[in-house]
């Protein structure tokens, strides 16, 4: 199956052009063989929520790393579009790693690029079963995003009570469109992958906004269970043990290009 990095709905009402927020970190010595990682992080944060640790020690590791922002004023599909688009410059086929809502974005860019690979950390599932995992897990933050606002996530949902930069981290957060929650949570289900790249999904159990349930069902999907990292919170790129998860993820990825 070739990839449509262009389809029907772009030429007839194509994404507004955006100047993209791109942030990079490259290794010291850069190797022809490893490609490039793109981060695409969830709704709220932006690129620099993976400049503080996970670009830098990706790039350690011999990766280019790479991190794109959500456009501020955008759409799922338009976010969809910039994350083909950014991995599409990149000069060899990119490994996408989608955190929270941009897990959601990777699954349904992965129809469009033939990633090399790809990991879905934290990965919010889309639908109505979405919506239900979102109000058993977080039903205060989640029904305002029912009703047209935005919702709403606490410091003790994000990241594990150990954090000392939490609330420092939680100002740095945005509210995205209302109507990209919303668009989110009743997303359909993203087509099937071009190429079948090989998928990892990372979470971790104690995560206050995805269940547990919500990541076995993501990684059954690509037919495998969920790499978990006990104690920490949804914004595992972030979080205390933030080595752990980057690290666990890198050397899968060093394996799968053994393979």
């Amino acid at each position: 199956m070739s990839p449509q990095l262009l389809r029907f709905a772009d030429w007839t009402a194509p994404v507004t052009a955006v100047e993209r927020e791109v942030l990079h970190a490259l290794p010291e010595s850069p190797s022809d063989e490893s490609p490039p990682v793109l981060f695409v992080p969830g709704l709220g944060h932006g690129a620099w929520a993976f400049a503080e640790h996970w670009l830098g020690h990706t790039a350690s590791r011999g990766f280019a790393a790479h991190a794109v922002s959500p456009r501020a004023d955008g759409s799922l599909r338009a976010y969809v579009h910039d994350v083909v688009q950014v991995a599409a410059s990149l000069p060899r086929q990119a490994v996408l790693v989608g955190h929270g809502a941009g897990a959601l974005v990777v699954s349904h860019a992965l129809a469009r690029y033939p990633a090399r690979a790809a990991v879905l950390a934290s990965p919010v599932p889309a639908g109505w079963a979405a919506v239900g995992a979102a109000l058993r897990a977080n039903p205060l933050g989640t029904l305002p995003a029912l009703f047209g606002a935005a919702p709403r996530l606490s410091r003790k949902q994000l990241f594990s009570a150990g954090l000392a930069e939490g609330e420092a981290y939680q100002e740095r957060l945005v509210r995205a469109p209302a109507r990209v929650y919303r668009q989110v949570l009743f997303a359909k289900p993203a087509a099937e992958p071009v190429g079948a790249p090989p998928t990892l999904v990372v979470g971790s159990p104690d995560d206050r906004v995805v269940p547990r349930a919500a990541l076995d069902r993501a990684a059954a999907r690509f037919g495998g269970a969920p790499l978990l990292f006990p104690g920490m919170g949804h914004d595992l790129m972030l979080d205390t043990d933030w080595r752990e998860p980057i690290d666990a993820i890198l050397d899968w990825l060093g394996k799968e290009l053994a393979s």
